[in-house]
C-alpha cells in the first residue's frame, strides 16, 4: 500500500497544469494522494528568441530535473517530446502515457482559407511556427508560404494568430484536445502523422522520478505506465539519440505498430528552411530499427545516378524537388495519354447519389470537366492524397481520403462508412472496380466512365537506375518495347500496378502511400 503523500513537479503553462492534473486523477484513483508545485523553466522565461537559439537541449525540462534531484518534488511530469535523449544521472522515466493523436493541425483564419490549395492556406500565406522540423516539411509541401516565428504556450499563440497578422499557425492536436478549445473562428486542417511527420514522442507524457525511488516507481509502473507505448517511443528516441539532436533539429520521427510489424516514418533535414530527405521502413523487431535507419540519411551516401518516372513533371513537383535534391536526375515522361469518352453529363445521374468516389487524379480532373451541378449535398472519396490534392483544385473536400497502398484495406474502410448508400465512381473505361467489390449487395453503385487511356506506341526504354511506374496502363506501355535491364530497380505506385510486375515475376518496392511523398520515400530506401 502506497501511503505517502507526493508532490508532483510541473511547468505553469495551461497545458502543463492539465498534464499534470491528469497525473494527479490517475493516482487518485488509486489511493494515492499528490499536490503540484510550480516551477519556472529557461523556456517558459525567455519567450523573444526561437528554439534554436536557446542554449541547451532540456530548456523545458531542466529546472524540474533539478528539483527532483534536489529532494523538493517526487515527480516531474513532462511533455515527453520536450525531454533530452538522456537522463541526469539518477534521474529515470518510470511511466508513459497512452499517446494522444500525435498529428499536428494548422489553424487558418477563415479569410485566408483556399481550398483549391494543399492544406488549404491561401497562396503566399504566413504560418507561424516556432519548429524547425514544421518549417522544412511545410515548406517542401507549400514553397509558396512564408514561415514566422511562433512562440508561447497553446493559447497564447491562439490569440497571436487573431491579433499579430499571421494567416494560420501550426500546432500539436494532442495539446488542443487536451485543452477542450473552442476552435470554431477557425478553419482546422489536420495533418495526418504519416504526411507530416510529427516530433518523436510527441503526444506523450512522461513521469520522471528519482532513480532510488523504488516503491514509486513500482506504483507508477503498475498503474500509469503503458509498455506498448514505450516500445515506439524507444524507436523514435533512439533515433533522435543517434542524430544527436534536440528540439531544434529539423527531425520528425513516428512509429507505430500495424498488422504485428513496426512502422517508422523519419523526415530530417540539416536547416529549418532546407528540403527534407524522407524514409519509411517495416519491420518485425522494433529494437534494430533504429541503427537501420540512420546509414540511410548519412552525408557520403551514394545514390543512383538516374531515376525514370512514368508521369510528367513540374518543376515545383514534390517528386522532382525531393530527388534533384539528391544530385540524382529525373526522367519524367507519360507513357500514355487519356481522353474523355463523354461529353455532356446526364442530370439524372446525379439525383440519387450520396457519394462520388474517385480512383484517380484522371478521374477528378474529367469529371469536373463535365461541370456537375449537384441537386442536393453529396460527399467524396479519394483514392489517396493525389486525388485529394485534385479534388481540392476543383475547390472541393475528401470526406474520405484512403491512406494505404492496398485497395483491398481502402475498399474495406471506404465499405465501413458507405455500405448501403448510393455511389457514383466516376473512372476510366475498363476500370479494375477494386472498391466496388469491396461493397455491400445493398449498396447501389454507379460506374460512369469518364475517360479512357491510350497507349503510345513505341516507346523508348530508360537507361535510369531505378525505374518508377505510376500505373498498371504505363507498365503495360513500357514494357511493350522494351525489357528490363537486370541492374534497374523497379517502385511501384500501388498494389494494382505491383501485381502487373508479379505477373511478369520482377521484384519491385511499394511504398507506403501512392502518392508523390510516399514514391520519393520509397526511391530514397532504396540501397545502391
Amino acid at each position: 500500500m502506497f501511503n505517502r503523500k507526493l508532490i508532483i513537479g510541473t511547468r505553469g503553462s495551461d497545458l502543463a497544469l492539465w498534464q499534470a492534473n491528469f497525473v494527479k486523477d490517475r493516482l487518485a484513483e488509486n489511493n494515492i494522494e499528490a499536490e503540484l508545485k510550480i516551477i519556472k523553466t529557461q523556456g517558459d522565461r525567455i519567450l523573444n528568441l526561437s528554439f534554436d537559439k536557446l542554449e541547451g537541449k532540456g530548456f523545458f525540462t531542466k529546472e524540474l530535473e533539478e528539483e527532483l534531484l534536489a529532494g523538493t518534488i517526487d515527480l516531474a511530469v513532462h511533455s515527453h517530446k520536450d525531454l533530452p535523449t538522456e537522463n541526469p544521472p539518477g534521474l529515470i522515466i518510470a511511466a508513459v502515457s497512452e499517446r494522444e493523436d500525435p498529428a499536428d493541425i494548422l489553424l487558418i483564419l477563415k479569410d485566408c482559407v483556399d481550398v483549391h490549395q494543399k492544406l488549404s492556406v491561401k497562396f503566399g500565406g504566413i504560418v507561424g511556427t516556432s519548429s524547425n522540423r514544421r518549417k522544412a516539411q511545410l515548406l517542401a509541401m507549400r514553397p509558396d508560404l512564408e514561415i514566422e516565428e511562433l512562440r508561447g504556450n497553446v493559447p497564447s499563440r491562439i490569440n497571436k494568430l487573431r491579433n499579430e497578422g499571421y494567416d494560420a499557425i501550426m500546432l500539436a492536436k494532442a495539446g488542443v484536445v487536451r485543452l477542450g478549445l473552442d476552435l470554431s473562428e477557425f478553419y482546422i486542417e489536420e495533418l495526418a502523422s504519416t504526411e507530416l511527420i510529427p516530433a518523436p514522442a510527441q503526444g506523450v507524457l512522461a513521469i520522471q522520478i528519482r532513480e532510488s525511488d523504488n516503491e514509486l516507481f513500482e506504483a507508477l509502473q503498475k498503474h500509469l505506465h503503458h509498455a506498448n507505448v514505450e516500445q515506439e517511443l524507444a524507436v523514435e528516441r533512439n533515433v533522435l539519440k543517434l542524430f544527436g539532436g534536440g528540439c531544434h533539429l529539423p527531425l520528425g520521427c513516428y512509429c507505430r505498430k500495424h498488422d504485428d510489424k513496426y512502422q517508422v516514418f523519419v523526415s530530417k533535414a540539416d536547416e529549418g528552411d532546407e528540403f527534407p530527405d524522407r524514409l519509411f521502413l517495416e519491420s518485425d523487431d522494433a529494437e534494430s530499427l533504429p541503427a537501420k535507419i540512420i546509414p540511410y540519411f548519412d552525408k557520403g551516401r551514394k545514390f543512383f545516378d538516374k531515376v525514370f518516372i512514368s508521369r510528367d513533371l513540374s518543376e515545383q513537383s514534390y517528386f522532382r524537388r525531393a530527388i534533384e535534391k539528391l544530385g540524382v536526375q529525373v526522367e519524367a515522361r507519360s507513357l500514355i495519354r487519356t481522353v474523355p469518352v463523354i461529353t455532356k453529363l446526364d442530370p439524372f445521374i446525379l439525383k440519387n447519389i450520396d457519394w462520388i468516389f474517385f480512383t484517380s487524379k484522371n478521374a477528378v480532373e474529367y469529371f469536373f470537366e463535365l461541370k456537375p451541378q449537384f441537386p442536393k449535398k453529396v460527399k467524396f472519396g479519394v483514392m489517396g492524397r493525389g486525388s485529394e490534392d485534385t479534388l481540392r483544385r476543383n475547390g472541393h473536400f475528401a470526406d474520405y481520403t484512403g491512406d494505404d497502398v492496398d485497395t483491398a484495406d481502402i475498399a474495406a474502410d471506404f465499405a465501413a462508412i458507405a455500405n448501403g448508400e448510393n455511389i457514383l465512381f466516376p473512372c476510366a473505361e475498363n476500370s479494375l472496380r477494386s472498391i466496388q467489390q469491396g461493397l455491400s449487395a445493398d449498396t447501389k453503385i454507379v460506374d460512369l466512365p469518364v475517360y479512357e487511356t491510350v497507349i503510345q506506341e513505341e516507346i523508348e526504354g530508360s537507361v535510369a537506375d531505378v525505374l518508377v511506374f505510376t500505373s498498371p496502363s504505363n507498365v503495360d506501355a513500357y514494357f511493350a518495347d522494351n525489357l528490363l535491364d537486370s541492374n534497374q530497380k523497379v517502385v511501384a505506385i500501388g498494389k494494382s500496378t505491383g501485381k502487373k510486375f508479379d505477373e511478369m515475376g520482377v521484384k519491385y518496392v511499394l511504398p507506403f502511400s501512392p502518392d508523390e511523398i510516399g514514391l520519393a520515400e520509397a526511391v530514397f530506401g532504396i540501397e545502391v
